[in-house]
C-alpha cells in the first residue's frame, strides 16, 4: 500500500508519538552513581561495561529497571498492591521513555526443595494437562499427577446458610500426585543421634552438642531436665525404654517448669522444626555445618526419588511414565514429545514443545525437568529464567540481563549472542551488564562506566559504538583486544589427586589425575560434568578450600567488616585503648545508636506505598551512641574507621598506636583480591555480583588446606581485573598451595599449567575427558571444542 505524499510534494512531517526513541536518565545518583546523564536508544542492544563496582547494576538495574516496575506496581489497586514488594523511587532527577522492564538477573532460584526446573518453567504443568488426558490408566485431573499437591478426603456434615439453613452431609476428595512418605521432596531425612547429644553424660552435665544449647537455656535444656518425664542426673545411656522414648519422641505436651507453661517435644521432631524445616543456605556457618554433620538425606525408598505417588507413577502414555519423562535430559523428551500424535491434545504438544525446544536453543538441553532449582548455577538460573520470554509475542519492552554469558563456555556463547538479537530485532529494548568482548562486539550501543570501582567509578566515561570505544582511552577500551599468551614454561606437579570410578551425576566412571602444587584448570562446555568432577569426586578429606558460586547472604546491616571478621580485631583495639567493653563498638549490640537501632536509617512503612528510608536525625546515619563516638583509636572514632576504603584502613591499622596485625591480615587479604576501594561498613546488599565472590575468596584464603577450588572465579571480573585474578592465583600456586579453577575463560585456560577438558557435549553427551595436558599441547591438538576457541582467542 502506497503512502499518500503531501500536496505541497514534501514529505510528511514525523509523527510526534515517533520523537520518542530514547530512554533518557538525568542525575542518576544510586549506591556510587555521580549524577550520571544519558540517552539509550530504543529498539536496539546496549552493553554496559565497566570494572567491577562502577555502577554498571546500579545504573541498570537499581535505577531503570526498578523505576519501570515501580511505575507499573503503581497502576494496580491498592488492596493489590499491599501483596506486592514495596519499590522506593530510585535516587534519580528524571527518567524519560520508559517501557515495561523484564529484569533477568543472576540470583539462584528458590532452594524451596520442591521447586525443580520443571515447576519453574510450567513444563510441569503442561506435562501433568498431558498425562491427565492421554495416560493409561487414567487416574484424575492434572492435580493427580503433581508432586506438590497431596491427597485429601473429607466427610461430615456442613450448613448452608440458605432458606431454612439445613445441615447437608458432604464428602470432598482430591486425588494428589504427592509421595505420602516424603511429601514431594524425594528425600527421607535421617538424623545422627550421636551429634546431638553424649550419651555417657546426664542432661545436668550438658549432654546436648547442640549450638546454641546452653545447660541453662530456659526454653531448651531445662525443660527437658525439668520437665518430669526424665530423670536430669542419669545418663542417657542407662534411660530406660519409656524415658528414651519419652526424650526422643514424644507429641507435644504442657508443662510447668518454675511456675511458667512451656511445651514439651520429644528432640527429633523439635530439631526437624528447629532445623530442618528452614534453608540451609540461610543459615549461620556454625549452624550449617551442625545440620550436615547431624542429618543425611537418602532417596525415599517408597517413590525412589520421583516425589510422585504410586498411582502417578502407574499412568503411562506408551511405556513412559511422568516420573520417566521429567527424569529425561531435556533434548531426549523434546524428541520423545515430538513423537507422540494426537490431535485431541495437538495445542498443548504444541506449547509444550515450543518450550522444550526453548531449552535447546537457549543452551540448556542437557537438564532433566525433575533437577532441583536450588542446584542450578547463577548462569542456568538466568538462562531457565529467559525461555518464558523467547517465545512471547511482546514488543517495545525492555529487556535487561546480568551477564547472560556467566557459566558459559566459549562455544555457546555465540548461541546466546543470536538470542539477544532475535529479541531486538522483535522491536524490544536490550540492555545487558557484560564483560566478555564478543557480546560488546555486538552491541549497536556501548556505556562505559568508570573510570575505577566504588567511590572512583559510577560516571560515564564513554558512550557510543563499539569502534568508538575501541579507539577510546577508557579502561574497557584498553583491554578490549587483550589476549594472553600460551604459558611456554609449566610448573612441575608435586603430587596428584586420583579420582577413580567418578559417576556423580553424568560422568562416565571417570578415572582421572589431578596435579597438585600447580594451577590447574577444568574445563568443557556448560553442563558437560565439570562441577560433578570436582565438586562430588574430590574427598574432603585432601583438605580443600572450596569457593563455590553459591550467593553470599547478608542484611543491609552486614558488611565486610563484619563478614570477613574483621570487626572482632578492631572492636578488641578500640576497648584496649579506651578500657571498656568491646561489645560497645558494635552496631549490632551495646553501641548501638537507639534512634535507629544501629541501623543508621529510620524506615517508616506506608503500607502499600513505596516505604521511606530517612537517615537516623540521632547519630546522623553514624549507626553509634553519641558516648561510644568519644572513644578514639589512633585518633579516629569507629564509625570514622568503618568509613575508611581497605586500601586507607590497611595503613592505619599497619603502625602506631592503632598497630592491630589481626585486622592487617584480613585487610592485605581483600586487597589482594582488588577489593582496596571497598569501605569497610559498606552493606552487603550494595555489592556487585563479581565483588561478592571476591570478598568470599578473600575469606577462604586465611582456611587451612592445601588445595583451592575456585569455581569460575572470573564471573563479574572486567578484563582489566581479570590479569589481577591470574596474579592473585600465581602467587597461591607460589606459595606452596594447590589451585584447581573450573574455568571458561580463555585466559585462566591460557595460564594455566595443566588443562582437563570434559566433553564432548553437554548432558548424556557428556562426562568425558575428551583432553588431559598443558595449555599449548591443546592448542596444537585442537582435537575438543574447547581447543579449538583456546587456538583462535591466542591466535595460533
Amino acid at each position: 500500500m502506497s503512502k499518500a505524499a503531501s500536496t505541497d510534494g514534501r514529505p510528511p512531517a514525523p509523527h510526534l508519538a515517533d520523537s520518542h526513541e530514547y530512554i533518557r536518565v538525568h542525575g542518576a545518583r544510586e549506591n556510587n552513581l555521580k549524577d550520571v546523564s544519558i540517552e539509550i536508544p530504543k529498539r536496539r542492544l546496549t552493553v554496559f561495561t565497566g570494572v567491577s563496582g562502577s555502577g554498571k547494576s546500579s545504573l541498570v538495574f537499581d535505577t531503570i529497571a526498578a523505576e519501570s516496575q515501580r511505575l507499573i506496581n503503581e497502576t494496580y489497586s491498592a488492596f493489590v498492591q499491599g501483596f506486592m514488594p514495596t519499590l522506593s523511587r530510585p535516587e534519580v532527577d528524571v527518567l524519560e521513555g520508559l517501557t515495561t522492564a523484564i529484569a533477568v538477573d543472576q540470583s539462584r532460584m528458590g532452594g524451596d526443595p520442591r521447586s525443580t526446573v520443571g515447576t519453574a518453567t510450567d513444563a510441569n504443568a503442561m506435562l501433568r494437562i498431558l498425562f491427565s488426558r492421554l495416560g493409561r490408566p487414567h487416574v484424575g485431573p492434572p492435580s493427580a499427577y503433581a508432586f506438590n499437591v497431596p491427597s485429601v478426603r473429607a466427610s461430615g456434615a456442613i450448613t448452608v446458610e440458605r432458606g431454612d439453613k439445613k445441615a447437608v452431609k458432604a464428602t470432598f476428595n482430591r486425588t494428589g500426585g504427592m509421595c505420602p512418605r516424603c511429601e514431594g521432596r524425594g528425600t527421607v531425612s535421617d538424623i545422627d543421634l550421636t551429634q546431638l547429644y553424649d550419651d555417657s553424660k546426664s542432661l545436668a552435665e550438658g549432654a546436648f552438642t547442640i549450638p546454641g544449647w546452653k545447660s541453662d537455656s530456659f526454653w531448651t535444656v531445662r525443660v527437658y531436665a525439668e520437665s518430669g518425664f526424665l530423670d536430669p542426673d542419669k545418663p542417657i545411656r542407662d534411660f530406660t525404654e519409656q524415658e528414651l522414648r519419652d526424650f526422643l519422641h514424644r507429641e507435644p505436651t504442657k508443662v510447668k517448669v518454675e511456675g511458667v507453661n512451656l511445651t514439651y517435644e520429644g528432640l527429633i521432631p523439635k530439631i526437624q522444626k528447629s532445623f530442618l524445616s528452614k534453608d540451609k543456605e540461610a543459615m549461620q556457618p556454625h549452624v550449617r555445618a551442625f545440620v550436615e554433620r547431624a542429618v543425611t538425606f537418602t532417596p525415599c525408598p517408597e517413590c525412589g526419588g520421583t516425589r510422585l505417588s504410586e498411582g502417578a507413577r502407574s499412568s503411562k502414555i506408551g511405556d513412559v511414565s511422568i516420573a520417566e519423562a521429567c527424569a529425561m535430559q531435556i533434548s531426549d523428551l523434546a524428541e520423545w514429545v515430538r513423537g507422540l500424535d494426537e490431535p485431541s491434545v495437538a495445542p498443548l504438544l504444541a506449547a509444550l514443545q515450543g518450550t522444550l525446544d526453548s531449552f535447546g536453543e537457549i543452551g540448556l538441553g542437557y537438564l532433566s525437568l525433575d533437577r532441583p532449582a536450588g542446584t542450578l548455577s547463577g548462569g542456568e538460573a538466568q538462562r531457565v529464567k529467559m525461555i518464558r520470554h523467547l517465545g512471547s509475542s511482546l514488543t517495545d519492552v525492555t529487556y535487561v540481563f546480568d551477564e547472560p554469558t556467566a557459566g558459559l563456555h566459549p562455544h555457546d556463547v555465540q548461541r546466546m549472542n543470536k538470542l539477544l538479537l532475535r529479541l531486538r530485532d522483535k522491536g524490544n529494548t536490550v540492555l545487558v551488564v557484560e564483560h566478555k568482548p564478543e557480546v560488546i562486539a555486538i552491541a549497536d550501543h556501548v556505556v562505559d562506566l568508570g573510570p575505577g570501582a566504588g567511590t572512583g567509578g559510577g560516571a560515564v566515561c564513554f558512550e557510543g559504538t563499539v569502534e568508538g570505544l575501541r579507539a577510546s582511552d577508557t579502561a574497557t577500551g584498553r583491554h578490549l583486544d587483550d589476549r594472553a599468551a600460551v604459558k611456554k614454561d609449566v610448573r612441575t606437579p608435586t603430587g596428584a589427586l586420583e579420582i577413580r570410578g567418578a559417576t556423580t551425576h553424568n560422568l562416565r566412571g571417570v578415572d582421572v589425575d589431578v596435579p597438585l602444587g600447580v594451577l590447574a584448570v577444568v574445563t568443557g562446555v556448560a553442563g558437560s560434568g565439570k562441577s560433578s568432577l570436582v565438586h562430588g569426586s574430590i574427598p574432603a578429606e585432601a583438605g580443600v578450600v572450596s569457593v563455590d558460586q553459591s550467593p553470599i547472604r547478608g542484611s543491609r546491616r552486614s558488611n565486610p567488616a563484619t563478614y570477613t571478621g574483621l570487626l572482632e580485631p578492631v572492636r578488641k583495639a578500640f576497648a584496649k585503648a579506651n578500657g571498656v567493653k568491646p561489645a560497645l563498638f558494635s552496631a549490632n549490640s551495646e553501641g548501638a545508636c537507639p534512634g535507629c537501632n544501629g541501623a543508621g536509617v529510620v524506615y517508616t512503612d506506608l503500607a502499600m506505598m513505596a516505604g521511606v528510608a530517612s537517615t537516623c536525625e540521632e547519630c546522623e546515619g553514624r549507626r553509634y551512641q553519641a558516648a561510644v563516638l568519644e572513644y578514639r583509636l589512633g585518633g579516629r572514632d569507629i564509625s570514622e574507621v568503618l568509613a575508611m576504603p581497605v586500601s586507607e584502613a590497611a595503613a592505619f591499622f599497619a603502625d602506631g598506636e592503632a598497630r592491630t596485625p589481626a585486622a592487617q591480615r584480613v585487610l592485605a587479604r581483600l586487597a589482594d583480591v582488588g577489593l582496596g576501594y571497598l569501605t569497610l561498613g559498606q552493606p552487603l546488599t550494595t555489592l556487585s555480583g563479581g565483588e561478592r565472590q571476591r570478598l568470599k575468596l578473600a575469606t577462604h584464603m586465611a582456611d587451612k588446606g592445601g588445595v583451592y577450588l575456585l569455581d569460575e572465579p572470573t564471573t563479574g571480573l572486567h578484563l582489566a581485573d581479570v590479569e589481577q585474578l591470574l596474579g592473585l592465583l600465581d602467587r597461591l600456586v607460589d606459595s606452596g598451595k594447590s589451585v584447581i579453577v573450573v574455568e571458561h575463560h580463555q585466559a585462566v585456560m591460557a595460564h594455566a599449567d595443566w588443562i582437563i577438558d570434559l566433553g564432548p557435549g553437554a548432558g548424556h553427551d557428556g562426562g568425558r575427558i575428551v583432553f588431559e595436558g598443558t595449555p599449548a599441547d591443546l592448542v596444537a591438538a585442537r582435537s575438543t571444542v574447547t581447543g579449538e576457541h583456546l587456538a583462535a582467542y591466542v591466535g595460533a
